[in-house]
This record gives C-alpha cells, sequence and structure tokens, in this order.
C-alpha cells in the first residue's frame, strides 16, 4: 500500500542539521505515526513520503520554508518580569503560551534574562534550519473514519484520548 491522503503512517527516523547532529530520532523507540495529508508532520517530509510504501527507506532534506519556516526576528521581544505573574522562578528555556501578533497561541521561549527584563522567541526552535531526514517507512494502513474527522492517528504510537 502507497502512502497518501488518509492513510496511517508508521516511520523510524532520524533527524539532523547542517552539522550532522542529531536532533530527534525514533530509534530505540516506538515508530511516529502520522496521519498523511492532515498536516501531522512538516510539509517538505510529508511530500517526500508520497507514494512510498513498507520497507522503503529515503534520505530528504528540506528547506526551512518547507519545514519550521525562515526564522523571523519580528517574534522576538523583550517584555517585563511583570507580564509572567504567578510564575516563581523564571529561567532560559522555559516555554510559556502566548498571544501572537494575529491574535493565535503561540508558544514562546525565555532565550535571556537581564534584571527586570525577559527576552523570549516566538520562532519554532528549528526555524531557519535545514533538515535531514533519514526515514524508513514501517507500516503503511487505512486510516479509520474517527481517525480522519479528528486529524490524527489513534491507538499505538498515535493520538490517545
Amino acid at each position: 500500500m502507497q502512502i497518501a491522503a488518509n492513510k496511517a503512517v508508521s516511520i523510524d527516523y532520524t533527524l539532523t542539521n547542517d552539522d550532522g547532529e542529531v536532533l530527534d530520532s525514533s530509534v530505540g523507540g516506538a515508530p511516529l505515526v502520522y496521519l498523511h495529508g492532515a498536516g501531522n508532520i512538516i510539509p517538505g517530509l510529508e511530500k517526500a513520503l508520497e507514494g512510498k510504501q513498507s520497507g522503503d527507506e529515503i534520505k530528504v532534506t528540506v528547506e526551512p520554508e518547507e519545514a519550521y519556516g525562515d526564522f523571523n526576528a519580528e517574534l522576538i521581544a523583550v517584555l517585563g518580569r511583570n507580564m509572567f505573574e504567578g510564575v516563581d522562578e523564571l529561567e532560559v528555556g522555559m516555554q510559556f503560551h502566548a498571544s501572537g501578533p494575529d491574535g493565535s497561541m503561540q508558544i514562546v521561549t525565555i532565550k535571556a534574562l537581564e534584571g527586570d527584563e525577559v527576552t523570549v522567541d516566538g520562532n519554532h526552535p528549528l526555524a531557519g534550519e535545514r533538515l535531514t531526514f533519514e526515514v524508513k517507512v514501517v507500516e503503511v494502513r487505512d486510516a479509520q473514519d474517527e481517525e480522519i474527522a479528528h486529524g490524527h492517528v489513534h491507538g499505538e504510537g498515535g493520538h490517545h484520548h
């Protein structure tokens, strides 16, 4: 069975950056399970997997615009500590939900702390990075109607509710 829209796909993968540093991997754990065509994985990887089947192995490099986007300096802001009411200890690397410029929710990461100033970054940690995936397709199956309706895979290795 070939990978196409509304197929539940299981993959083993290793993700590296341009320096060859391993950023993420399913090796030694459960495969990643996703619903093809539902935007569950980055567009560049989803396009590269289209038409593949169980047992296929690919290596694909994905440019930022087909991954997590280009780095956007406008998503960096300096806020006062008073914006973090109820949080006793702020630390670099902490993440919070915040309203984005368009009113949508986004995750921001604390990048720096200086006195009463907190520098936050709304970019995805991998924004601006070219990413290389080594992938082995483990399984391809028809997604269940409920999975298609929910936009993600349920059960083992997928989403549990």
